[in-house]
């Protein structure tokens, strides 16, 4: 056993000085972390935007995950809510709630991990906490960011006939779950790969939310499924939504896991943690729809439309309706 897989003997504030004081990027209002809270100042013309969730193990995430997906996890869903409220990141507290034993190599990956997510997206460490637990290891993150006044993007603005828009793919952290838990094969050695890291490590759309601003009528982010987060926005608008099958953007790997099994097709709509944006916009704001996915450097596809009614209802090949199942993670 290397020292660095041995159990920290380092006490709460040792570790915090070690492995988290870094995560400030000496940022002015961390206070080195010496502090009881951190402080931060709103850009003028701007309001916060708040957003918090937690990750416990068993629950969230499975034993074994590596740290640096967790911290990429831990972090990016949290990211993901301001991307859909149209939000520019600044920063996020940590509450780490960890059971013992836990070894310096295993806290030095998780805090590289993090740092791996602050630098790709422009945010710091701004506080937060530091216990041991004789129950499972508990994550929660305060992501904090900036909105111009009055334009943050909600999920009740949709309108009838307004277009139905998915950015990325769908349906791969879903697959990557099958994998990662069940073991199963599904696209090959590099597919499967492919599919696993979408599951472990999400790419929150920070640069393409903000851009949304002004063009999209509602949006949020697909945590819980696409089928489940559309459906969000159908309730909060009070109205239904059309999904179009045929078009929803697979992934490469994703495509040979449905050939392979069709049964699949469920799970990709249903299934959780993609973490890409669901929007609406009007039908005359298609091209700036396409130049905000453009300039944020995100593939955008139109899926479907807003209607009268409510509910979410697929359609097929024809316009045959298609039942995929409630679907949608449950946190309870």
């Amino acid at each position: 056993m290397t020292r660095r897989d041995k159990p920290i003997s380092l006490g709460e504030f040792d570790i915090i000085a070690a492995y988290f004081r870094p995560l400030t990027g000496g940022r002015g209002g961390a206070l080195d972390l010496l502090d009881d809270a951190g402080i931060l100042t709103p850009p003028a013309g701007t309001q916060l935007v708040v957003t918090t969730d937690a990750l416990v193990a068993g629950r969230h995430f499975l034993a074994g995950t590596a740290p640096e997906g967790l911290a990429h996890k831990a972090l990016g869903m949290n990211l993901s809510d301001l991307a859909a409220m149209g939000a520019e990141p600044a920063a996020y507290t940590l509450a780490f709630v960890a059971p013992k034993p836990l070894s310096e190599a295993w806290l030095g990956a998780f805090t590289a991990g993090l740092a791996d997510m602050q630098a790709e997206h422009d945010v710091f460490l701004l506080g937060g906490d530091t216990v041991s637990t004789a129950g499972p290891m508990t994550l929660s993150v305060t992501a904090l960011g900036w909105v111009p006044a009055g334009k943050a993007l909600r999920r009740s603005g949709a309108r009838a006939g307004d277009d139905l828009y998915i950015s990325g793919t769908v349906g791969d952290a879903a697959l990557g779950l099958l994998i990662a838990r069940d073991g199963r094969k599904l696209a090959g050695e590099a597919g499967d790969a492919f599919l696993k890291e979408r599951y472990e490590q999400p790419r929150p759309r920070t640069r393409l939310g903000p851009r949304l601003i002004g063009v999209a009528s509602a949006c949020i982010d697909v945590s819980d499924g696409l089928a489940a987060d559309v459906g969000h926005i159908a309730e909060t608008s009070h109205l239904a939504a059309e999904v179009r099958i045929q078009d929803l953007p697979l992934s490469d790997a994703a495509r040979v896991a449905l050939d392979g099994d069709p049964r699949l097709l469920s799970t990709l709509v249903t299934g959780g943690d993609d973490y890409e944006l669901a929007f609406t916009a009007p039908p005359g704001a298609a091209d700036a729809v396409r130049t905000a996915a453009r300039a944020a450097g995100v593939p955008v596809t139109r899926i479907g439309v807003m209607t009268e009614g409510d509910g979410v209802r697929a359609i097929g090949p024809g316009g045959a309706p298609l039942d995929l199942g409630t679907g949608g993670f449950r946190h309870f």
